[in-house]
């Protein structure tokens, strides 16, 4: 993984002490709130419902060991003892206090961590697969190309108050995790037909209150010209986005309001004048990220006895070969597995782990995983290099955590934004609508016949829970004060990406769990053998769906 240099450790530790002395000075009464909020919202600081949220970068949802301690250690100093995953790989915590948050930023600091543009109208955290650089479907690693993204965008200054924020992700494997088709600017690392490897440019995906699927702006961009495409890009968006209406100034919608060939057209003029410039890559600096991403010192394994020792293991438990089938999966190098560990157990928030389980997920990253693990856009973390014969150690310690759910991809593995507990912004609560749905269908059997569902889940319309890209999605609304959930059936964040379509008049919070029931019934009634639900959704459509569902209503 990527270390800091000298230049970044005081780059990060002159912005904690800037920080700092904002913030005395805002609590001296020296800056009004006014003032303060872009310098707060800069260093990732929230004024939520009940209590600050600070927001902890973590790029491309990468994690040492010694970080995880770290932040196991500030939740409890800092905060109520657990920590929240966030749908960009980033870890947030509820319940700071305002005066304590530099004191804290300068305790990630000691470990190569801040909370540098993780909110505000900048370049936000890059993400990319979390099974980069071990999975068997992969073209290329794209994690140094995240990390090229986040040097030059780290405090950009033409690009630090853009219209409004900006998501940036990257793919480099044949399946898509990244979900680059919902975000402002997605980048497909793929061969042409002379074997060379270059990126796929889609630009103005997003969700929100207009949920758009990105389209492609160029299909082929040779490495070296990544750095100098994307400027051309944010240049064409931060001249003509729109700044009078916060809901109009996603860059979506300047891409929609154009015309796909008119953006292009656009971002080809402003290339022409940025190609070939100071920003171009050098092989020298790709090979310089690339140095960062080396693999780790695998083991040969014996692998004709490391696969019967893993069969007997699963043979003998019963509970053990269910979590590696459901949770684990193929690695590129033979004798290892990845492992997946939902944040999903029933009774909990989705996305929640306390101190403990951080602490005890970074002793197991040494013993099992070389000191790394990884967190996902499905709120969730994963140790990506166990060798197969500890997996059953490492499902004995898990287990004994609460971290051996086997739901990995399941309905009860869903996506959950804090919601009406926590956040300012929401219209309804989110995690009570999650837990009922979980404590609904605690049948594991049944989930496992339902097969792979996503369930996502957003407190209202800024879809921090990708609502609109979830097989179901739930949205909180507000009707005439009182909290009502709407349903949307058929999005996907794959490679076949698709906005879901809305069922039809919402819900209340206590009727949810009728309401998934009633539409999981139909699904079981209208497949066809092994047919995965969006399948069934796409071949039948809406109209059985929403009549199961009101009729029930009725």
């Amino acid at each position: 993984m990527y270390v800091y240099d000298e230049y970044d450790q005081k780059f990060v530790d002159d912005r904690v002490a800037q920080y700092r002395d904002q913030t005395e000075r805002f609590l001296a009464g020296n800056l009004s709130e006014e003032q303060f909020l872009p310098l707060r919202l800069q260093n990732g600081l929230y004024l939520q419902r009940l209590a600050p949220m600070l927001r902890i970068a973590v790029p491309y949802g990468l994690l040492s060991s010694t970080q995880l301690r770290k932040l196991a250690s500030i939740t409890r100093d800092y905060d109520k003892g657990y920590a929240h995953v966030s749908t960009r790989q980033n870890i947030q915590l509820n319940w700071p206090r305002l005066e304590e948050v530099p004191d804290l930023l300068a305790e990630l600091a000691t470990v190569q961590m801040h909370a540098i543009q993780t909110s505000g109208n900048c370049i936000r955290n890059t993400t990319t697969d979390q099974y980069a650089g071990v999975a068997e479907d992969e073209i290329e690693d794209p994690r140094p190309w995240c990390e090229i993204i986040r040097q030059w965008s780290t405090l950009h200054p033409e690009f630090a108050f853009l219209p409004r924020k900006f998501k940036i992700a990257v793919c480099g494997s044949t399946e898509d995790r990244a979900a680059i088709r919902a975000h402002d600017i997605g980048l497909e690392l793929y061969h042409n037909a002379a074997g060379e490897t270059g990126f796929r440019v889609l630009v103005g995906g997003g969700l929100g209150r207009t949920p758009v699927i990105a389209p492609v702006v160029r299909d082929w961009l040779e490495p070296q010209h990544l750095i100098t495409y994307l400027e051309a890009v944010l240049r064409v968006y931060n001249q003509h986005g729109r700044r009078d209406n916060k809901y109009k100034a996603r860059i979506k919608i300047l891409v929609k309001a154009r015309g796909v060939e008119a953006f292009r057209e656009s971002v080809e003029r402003e290339w022409a004048a940025l190609k070939d410039g100071p920003s171009t890559l050098t092989e020298t600096e790709i090979a310089r990220a690339r140095s960062c991403f080396t693999a780790p010192p695998y083991r040969a394994f014996d692998a004709d006895a490391a696969l019967a020792t893993l069969r007997e293991q699963r043979a003998r438990d019963s509970l053990f070969d269910n979590w590696v089938e459901r949770n684990t999966r193929e690695h590129r190098v033979p004798g290892y597995r990845i492992v997946d560990v939902p944040l999903k157990a029933t009774g909990y928030a989705p996305g929640d782990i306390s101190d403990e389980q951080l602490e005890l997920l970074a002793d197991l990253a040494d013993q099992y995983s070389f000191g790394e693990v990884r967190t996902t856009h499905e709120q969730n973390v994963v140790l990506a290099d166990v060798p197969g014969e500890d997996l059953y150690a490492l499902w004995q310690s898990l287990q004994a955590a609460g971290l051996a759910t086997a739901n990995a991809g399941f309905l009860t593995d869903m996506i959950c934004c804090p919601g009406g507990d926590f956040c300012s912004l929401a219209n309804a609560k989110s995690i009570p609508v999650a837990e009922a749905i979980q404590a609904r269908f605690d049948d594991v059997d049944y989930l496992y016949d339902l097969g792979p569902i996503d369930i996502n889940i957003s407190g209202c319309m800024n879809a921090c829970g990708h609502h609109h890209i979830g097989h179901i999605g739930i949205l909180g609304v507000d009707k005439k004060g009182e909290e009502f959930y709407q349903v949307c059936l058929g999005g996907s964040a794959a490679r076949d990406a698709s906005i879901g379509k809305i069922l039809g008049p919402s819900f209340r919070q206590e009727d949810m769990p009728r309401v998934i029931e009633t539409l999981l019934t139909t699904f079981t009634e209208l497949r066809e053998p092994e047919e995965p639900f969006l399948d069934t959704y796409r071949r039948v459509g809406i109209e059985p769906f929403k009549e199961r569902v009101y009729a029930k209503a009725d």
